[in-house]
């Protein structure tokens, strides 16, 4: 009778063991450690879920590299390719030959955008945390009720002697059958004076995934052009051109709708291969939305970056008197997930971006 009240086995959760020597044939975490190139000697977890595949980095901000969903390549990788943390990941406009992309890489946390020096201090491009390792870092897979849930965890820590002391802690889910990855930071101020405290994801998109094929799906009102470039293409936002030699990177701000509640996304779809990639977050705790959009030969991406904070980064929040704080203790929360689509999906996530700007 014991035994008989603790199990809470469910009728898929068996029939899948029936079908298995072990779950680890649909779903996994294993860690790894690279060996050669630039990559050489960083920490990651390499996932499976079913169709879907990813690589988080224990070692730079548990950020998500490469991603496939379907056998399709969904990710972007920048010429150097992967790479674990170098002497010039914070070095000024040297912190560029860092930036690798992957399908996320998490700006923050003083600064976003360009690098920038105000009041004698310097503030890299796209911060320090997405270089930062994890501490702390964990895995499990196991069943929960009827879901086989696969969970990693780590902590980030941006800190400096008579400085700030911030602590991201990152927890990443994803439920066998549900082709998702589920992103949730709180984003603490262990330290004992207000912080400014910016925060952008940058999610990019490559090829196959994305080529001519290509349309992004936003349900924006307004969509201003970053500078005078990005102004010539502003009508072109939301489809993708044949790549093109040496050409220069658009970027646009979009103001989003949302239901009630805040809720909102963005989405890169490819009828053509019968797949798309759905950004859902909350306007309560990610504010800006930004685009980022090359169809250089060789830098060709497109990037959704929900922020709390403009991509003008720092130096315009400075300006302006608007840049985000914590106050001493205070934790905030954020989410985001990250959803990839079949079939009818893509049709529907179409309908829900006009219903969303008929709100």
């Amino acid at each position: 009778m014991y035994w008989k009240g603790e199990i809470t086995e469910t009728m898929e959760k068996k029939n899948l063991l029936s079908h298995v020597g072990t779950m680890q044939q649909l779903m996994y975490a294993r860690p790894v450690t690279y060996e050669e190139g630039r990559a050489r000697g960083m920490k990651a977890y390499q996932v499976k879920n079913g169709p879907l595949e990813f690589t988080v980095m224990a070692d730079k901000c548990m950020d998500i590299a490469e991603a496939s969903f379907q056998g399709h390549n969904i990710s972007f990788l920048s010429k150097p390719g992967l790479m674990g943390r170098n002497h010039f990941d914070t070095g000024g406009e040297e912190a560029q030959r860092s930036i690798m992309g992957g399908l996320l890489f998490t700006c923050g946390l003083e600064n976003i955008g360009a690098p920038c020096r105000i009041e004698g201090k310097d503030y890299p491009m796209h911060g320090r945390i997405r270089t930062t390792p994890a501490e702390h870092v964990g895995a499990d897979a196991c069943w929960k009720g009827e879901d086989y849930t696969l969970t990693l965890t780590g902590e980030l820590r941006e800190a400096e002697l008579f400085g700030e002391n911030l602590v991201l802690r990152r927890k990443i889910t994803t439920v066998y059958g549900e082709h998702r990855i589920c992103i949730e930071d709180r984003i603490s101020n262990e330290g004992f004076r207000t912080e400014p405290m910016m925060l952008l994801y940058h999610i990019n998109v490559g090829y196959p995934f994305l080529s001519e094929k290509s349309r992004i799906v936003l349900p924006t009102r307004k969509v201003q052009p970053r500078d005078g470039v990005s102004a010539a293409h502003i009508q072109d936002y939301s489809k993708m051109e044949p790549p093109r030699d040496n050409e220069t990177e658009y970027v646009f701000l979009h103001e989003m709708a949302a239901d009630s509640e805040g809720n909102t996304f963005g989405a890169v779809l490819n009828e053509e291969l019968g797949t798309g990639l759905k950004i859902e977050y909350n306007l309560n705790e990610l504010p800006y939305f930004m685009q980022w959009k090359s169809i250089a030969s060789g830098d060709y991406v497109v990037g959704l970056e929900p922020a709390n904070s403009s991509v003008y980064g720092r130096t315009y929040h400075f300006r302006e008197h608007s840049l985000h704080t914590l106050k001493p203790l205070e934790t905030e929360v954020t989410h985001l997930t990250l959803k990839f689509l079949t079939g009818a999906e893509l049709e529907q996530v179409k309908e829900e971006a006009n219903k969303l700007l008929e709100t």
